[in-house]
């Protein structure tokens, strides 16, 4: 099978073909990455802006490591580029501090049928952005240690206690949100289910 980055040349050289094939395997998990932050407004343009971006810059990206780190930090350059525009203030965005809610306050749209995923998502946006991406990437998309330090521009040491930050900022944000305590017990009981289970629940909208 064709390789992600000869799909990639491909689109470079003009095969429009080769655009639509990478993009199709590729597009759920960069809307995903969008969705959960931004919710429904911009995000497909979002996305293409990324796939773009991934041409524009290919000659830059040392090839060792997988297409999708590659991917994934572009978007990632995007997502932050896009609060910076809407921003407008001049102070910098710090991504190991500000949260999602901090930039665009309100509660997520997406639709979820379980209480423990809907409470999941809102203790997700309360995080520093880039401890929500270091969670969502490691447990939606399934990325390795090393994919995931790369994709974040930090070493596995970092990426290690970063995670561990992470886990432990998120607990906090899930016992401050919920006013049940059934809820927040049966949350913090299957916290990996519950985060793996929103993977599915987050999609593009027919």
């Amino acid at each position: 099978m064709i390789t992600d980055f000869e799909l990639l040349d491909a689109w470079a050289a003009g095969d429009k073909r080769a655009a639509k094939d990478l993009i199709d395997r590729h597009f759920d998990s960069i809307f995903r990455f969008f969705r959960n932050k931004l919710g429904n407004e911009g995000v497909e343009d979002l996305v293409q802006d990324t796939f773009l971006a991934c041409v524009q810059g290919r000659e830059r990206f040392r090839r060792e490591a997988s297409f999708r780190t590659f991917v994934f930090a572009t978007a990632r350059n995007i997502l932050l580029y896009h609060f910076r525009k809407q921003r407008r203030t001049g102070v910098p965005i710090d991504p190991e501090v500000i949260s999602v809610i901090d930039l665009a306050p309100g509660p997520s749209s997406i639709i979820v049928a379980r209480g423990e995923q809907r409470l999941m998502l809102e203790a997700l946006r309360a995080l520093p952005i880039d401890y929500q991406i270091a969670l969502e990437l490691y447990h939606w998309e399934g990325l390795t240690g090393p994919e995931l330090a790369e994709a974040l521009e930090i070493t596995e040491a970092a990426l290690r206690s970063r995670l561990f930050r992470a886990k432990t900022e998120l607990r906090k944000q899930i016992e401050r949100i919920s006013a049940a305590p059934e809820l927040l017990e049966s949350t913090l009981a299957n916290l990996d289910d519950w985060a793996a289970g929103l993977r599915g629940a987050i999609k593009r909208e027919a």
